[in-house]
């Protein structure tokens, strides 16, 4: 009597040789390589992702903060600020104004200018509003382009 199908262990079907071409093992040579391809790529490319953003939004020698917002009307809001530059640069910085309920009621690009060896600018800005502030801020200051 023959086994049958029910008795036999399960295992790798067996083909006969030379009928369907060489029989490759899994997780060949070539999968490697592409895997490993795949993310040298990757990486190079978060790398240049990170580089143009760090040059666009996190460059250390530019910085602001806000040192006061005054004279505050129902069309206008004065923001008191202070710009750090490199030495004799120049910068653009973008200010703006919120109402009470936080909506925007205004905004300014400011252009900075620093003097020959002068790093730390202070500033004075008249903002125009649509509405009543409640604040005003710098949200960034960039390289002059």
């Amino acid at each position: 009597m023959s086994e049958t199908h029910a008795t036999t262990a399960p295992s790798a079907p067996v083909f006969p040789p030379g009928r369907y071409g060489r029989r490759r093992a899994p997780g060949g040579r070539r999968q490697r390589w592409l895997a490993v391809a795949f993310a040298v790529l990757l990486v190079a490319l978060l790398g240049l992702v990170a580089t143009r953003l760090y040059r666009q939004y996190g460059d250390p020698d530019y910085r602001a903060e806000v040192i006061t917002y005054t004279e505050i009307t129902d069309r206008q809001v004065v923001i008191d600020f202070r710009v750090t530059v490199p030495p004799g640069g120049s910068a653009v910085c973008l200010l703006r104004a919120r109402s009470r309920d936080g909506v925007q009621v205004g905004e300014a690009q400011v252009p900075v200018s620093a003097a020959p060896g002068e790093r730390h600018l202070r500033v004075r800005h008249r903002l125009a509003t649509t509405a009543r502030p409640l604040l005003g801020e710098v949200l960034r200051c960039r390289p002059d382009a």
